[in-house]
């Protein structure tokens, strides 16, 4: 008997702890929102749909190589010497054309890992969360803003660049090839060394003639002073 009255007792505690919280709400005011009438305000850092700023993205991978997922889908091309892509709005010089920019909002886990690698900050979330889809294709989003002919005009212009960059390559070399194989053939001739002008072999010598000259003069000097001391001895006595 005293089993019994302690179930019933231990049955009635437990209901009315169990609906301590609905009859609590009873003498509430009720909080409803009617949406979509009526909507939450959303927090500052809420984390929703991501969204990609074109005229700021540099295509430098640094978002889709942090997204755990792989979520993200970057293609790039680079741009000729002669373009001009201009700059980001933080002054970067853009130097590729962005032929691919895919986001799989399927896969993406919100996480927001993408957003603190870019260093224009180009990508970032939105306060949208209202993109539900009947199809999971409409879910992929593409954010560039070539059409797809110029797309296949960038591509092909890149590859014709490179094509003419790597036959200039292959001219030079062969060039530098030719004049390496002509040297091995017809090696330079060594340079004589010339003998002194002024060594002459013995036996062979000749005088020189302004030498000479000025010895005969000096000669013809004294001879001259010599005569006319003798004169002048001569008028003495």
């Amino acid at each position: 008997m005293k089993e019994y009255l302690n179930n019933i007792w231990m049955g009635l505690t437990t209901v009315f702890i169990g609906m301590k919280v609905t009859l609590k709400h009873l003498f509430v005011p009720a909080v409803t929102i009617q949406y979509p009438d009526e909507k939450l305000t959303l927090p500052q850092r809420e984390r929703n749909r991501l969204y990609v700023n074109m005229d700021d993205c540099i295509g430098c991978d640094q978002c889709a190589r942090a997204c755990p997922v792989d979520c993200i889908t970057i293609e790039t091309v680079k741009s000729l010497p002669t373009e001009d892509l201009g700059k980001t709005s933080n002054g970067k010089k853009k130097v590729l054309w962005v032929t691919q920019f895919d986001i799989d909002i399927a896969k993406c886990c919100y996480c927001q890992l993408c957003v603190f690698p870019c260093p224009t900050e180009c990508i970032y979330m939105t306060d949208v969360y209202e993109f539900s889809e009947y199809e999971r294709g409409n879910l992929l989003y593409n954010f560039i803003t070539l059409t797809p002919q110029e797309v296949i005009e960038k591509k092909d212009n890149f590859a014709k660049f490179e094509a003419e960059k790597a036959a200039q390559k292959a001219t030079a070399a062969a060039e530098a090839a030719k004049k390496k194989a002509e040297a091995a053939v017809n090696p330079e001739v060594k340079k004589t060394i010339a003998k002194p002008a002024d060594k002459k072999e013995p036996g062979n010598e000749k005088p020189n003639s302004s030498a000479s000259a000025g010895n005969n003069t000096a000669k013809e000097n004294v001879n001259s002073n010599i005569n006319q001391d003798k004169s002048s001895e001569e008028g003495k006595n």
